[in-house]
């Protein structure tokens, strides 16, 4: 870590980027053919007397697997200030899932080079929510567990498929891989000291590819988001017996309360989530990589003809109001100078570039236009490219 603040210049602000709005066979087989999450955007509903649904893209109903539309979207987010997308990655024990927006789309297209991007494998179980029921049970579509066998395969691919493109993140020369789910990470190998053992040979198989090793990253939370998500005790201390390099957020609502029906002003949101910022500086020997969220609105993913109240463990929540674009900028301007002000290595994400059913997105849309995008480029300014080209050991 470095020994002196960073200038502000020095803050690589990334989106996560959700794939699951170009067609996939899994979605196919069981919402049919061509299926995407267009579906639950176009068909939202308001909810309760003032509700703004739906909310409708200002690019129109697009496929992210087709390069051009993936051109645009770069091109958007690095003349706006956007250094990276981190994509939320899939991979079961049966192969791979939504991985067409990342193989035929954006690394397909002409102007790749603008943006860098990383892998957050997102090791969650799928449960199908789209939509979900107040009366339906939960069920379970892919399970998150993995063999042993299988992480070697999936890590194994990550360093020859992705880990090569010379756009991949990294910090200090160490390409960036993060785990959303700790829980379901360590039941792949039942323990911590087998878990450790088979980080460290993904380590070995980095360097061997010519890289000074693995920036290792987890997200942490506080509070499940998703049905199945399991809190886990003593996460500081199994975050330094793994070796992780660092940790982060993907969402707000992870470590905040959303106490107020049906909106939760965004202002008393970002209050909390600040608090949590600083919890975790504390809890943490590693750097931690605060996110800012856009918004919360998940009601697109719930039936509509089902009665508006929040429950427990569901995607029928409390939203979160008042998240204007400007109110964005003036939490743009707070991380900004808070990061300033703290050695690096720093980066910050933002949920999200397109969580559209979630409420959680930037790309824009026909009510506030460019809004958000414009916030982050008058804070933050333009992205900037001075990668220097990468030499990898043959293997």
């Amino acid at each position: 870590m470095k020994s002196s603040a960073a200038a502000s210049s020095d803050i690589r602000v990334g989106c996560y980027y959700f794939p699951n709005y170009h067609a996939d066979p899994r979605n196919g087989k069981v919402h049919g053919p061509g299926w995407t999450e267009w579906q639950l955007v176009r068909h939202a509903t308001p909810r309760f007397p003032g509700h703004q649904q739906p909310k409708v893209p200002l690019w129109g109903y697009e496929d992210e697997a087709d390069p051009g539309v993936m051109e645009k979207k770069i091109d958007a987010a690095a003349d706006h200030g956007i250094d990276h997308f981190i994509f939320d990655w899939y991979h079961y024990e049966d192969g791979p899932f939504l991985e067409r927006c990342l193989e035929e789309g954006f690394l397909k297209a002409g102007n790749t080079e603008r943006l860098d991007f990383a892998l957050m494998w997102a090791n969650h179980d799928w449960i199908n929510i789209h939509p979900m029921s107040r009366c339906f049970g939960k069920e379970l579509l892919y399970s998150a567990h993995v063999s042993p066998r299988m992480f070697r395969f999936i890590s194994d691919l990550i360093i020859d498929r992705y880990l090569s493109q010379p756009n991949y993140l990294t910090i200090d020369g160490c390409p960036y891989f993060s785990i959303y789910d700790l829980s379901k990470f360590l039941a792949i190998h039942g323990s911590v000291l087998a878990t450790r053992k088979a980080l460290d040979g993904f380590r070995e198989r980095v360097r061997a590819a010519g890289f000074p090793d693995l920036h290792f990253n987890v997200v942490i939370w506080g509070k499940p988001v998703l049905p199945g998500e399991v809190i886990i005790e003593r996460v500081p201390e199994l975050v330094r017996e793994l070796g992780f390099d660092s940790v982060t957020s993907y969402v707000w609502i992870h470590h905040v309360e959303l106490d107020q029906t049906p909106y939760t002003p965004h202002a008393n949101v970002l209050a909390q989530y600040l608090q949590t910022w600083s919890r975790m500086e504390e809890q943490f020997d590693v750097p931690y990589f605060p996110n800012i969220t856009m918004g919360w609105d998940n009601s697109p993913r719930t039936l509509q003809t089902d009665i508006w109240e929040p429950l427990p463990e569901s995607t029928f929540s409390n939203l979160i109001g008042g998240n204007t674009p400007e109110a964005f900028r003036g939490t743009l301007e707070i991380f900004r100078e808070r990061l300033a002000r703290r050695p690096g290595p720093n980066l910050f994400s933002i949920n999200a570039w397109n969580e559209w059913t979630e409420g959680s997105y930037i790309e824009p849309d026909t009510v506030h236009g460019m809004g958000y995008l414009e916030a982050i480029a008058d804070v933050f300014g333009p992205a900037t490219r001075t990668r220097a080209p990468r030499e990898l050991a043959v293997t």
